[in-house]
């Protein structure tokens, strides 16, 4: 019983023994704190979008035999929409927060898992994505533009008893780590963020090896700096067809261009009529459709956050 999970009933902090004594460390804190010290942003494109740097924790005090199901999800920090000041590089409330975005969770796609293989080696969550399409069905993460978002990460029990339901609310363990929220955006407006992911994206090289002072405010994926250089040399020059009934001159060639081949022509493809997606309450859309282990905790509405100070999120809270 020394273990906090070598034994049945509830951990001094009322949660289930096979996940009260978890804990995540995240990996890459010092970039972490380097990009929330200028503020970090994080694309959303209509595609999906993955995030850097990449949300990476290292877990311990799981059941080495027991399943584990690990997720994450996105809450919004506050009730506002904000726009970029650059003559003060900072951010300014713009209003009133849009329309909440669906909310989706996302799972690691090595879940189920025993404890024992989640604490092996640090867990990656590179396959998420971000975007800003409503109408996404490939499982992204449904974010609105110009907003402020934590990250959480919950670490659930895969409880098998049957009347697990009713032990939901112990089973699971949330965290949340401030240095990771960040602001949605569809193209970076701090070019120091530009210029620090570019350094320490090891995907961003061609940038770094190509211009040494990167482009500022331009979408990321943007082609502009990709763009082939002009034409230096000169093209040879072009014979002109003599007109009819023009006098020739000696020692005038008269040359016609090849005739080029018309383009092939396609038929057009005949428009699908749009269906919108359903999805029964309680299952995840997303590509592969799985229901939730568990119910995630509620949490209160965005109108109970005052307008000065925004709600603080420690590690393990739930």
């Amino acid at each position: 019983m020394g273990l906090g999970w070598a034994g049945e009933g509830l951990g001094s902090s009322g949660k289930n023994r096979r996940v009260c004594h978890a804990a995540a460390r995240l990996e890459m804190g010092s970039l972490w704190e380097e990009f929330n010290r200028l503020g970090t942003e994080m694309i959303v494109t209509k595609a999906g979008r993955r995030m850097f740097p990449t949300f990476q924790v290292k877990l311990s005090g799981l059941d080495p035999l027991a399943d584990y199901v690990l997720l994450m999800d996105f809450i919004p920090l506050d009730d506002k929409r904000y726009r970029y000041a650059f003559h003060s590089s900072s951010w300014l409330a713009a209003g009133r927060a849009d329309p909440a975005a669906p909310g989706r969770v996302h799972f690691h796609p090595d879940s189920p898992a025993k404890g024992a293989q989640w604490m092996r080696q640090i867990v990656s969550f590179d396959k998420l994505k971000l975007t800003n399409n409503l109408l996404d069905d490939n499982g992204h993460i449904i974010l609105n533009s110009m907003h402020r978002y934590q990250p959480r990460f919950h670490v659930v029990f895969v409880d098998p008893r049957r009347d697990s339901e009713r032990f939901a609310h112990q089973n699971f363990k949330s965290f949340s780590f401030p240095e990771t929220q960040f602001m949605a955006v569809t193209a970076y407006q701090n070019h120091r963020i530009t210029q620090l992911k570019i350094a320490s994206n090891p995907f961003a090289k061609g940038f770094r090896d190509g211009d040494p002072e990167p482009w500022c405010g331009v979408p990321a994926g943007s082609l502009l700096g990709a763009m082939p250089r002009a034409r230096t040399t000169a093209l040879p020059p072009q014979h002109e067809k003599q007109e009819k009934g023009a006098p020739r001159s000696q020692g005038a060639l008269v040359t016609t261009a090849p005739p080029q081949p018309a383009p092939p022509s396609f038929p057009e493809l005949p428009t699908s009529p749009f269906q919108p997606l359903t999805c029964p309450t309680g299952v995840y859309m997303g590509g592969k459709p799985r229901a939730l282990p568990y119910p995630l905790p509620t949490f209160p509405p965005l109108s109970t956050y005052s307008t000065t100070t925004t709600p603080h999120f420690g590690y393990g809270q739930q």
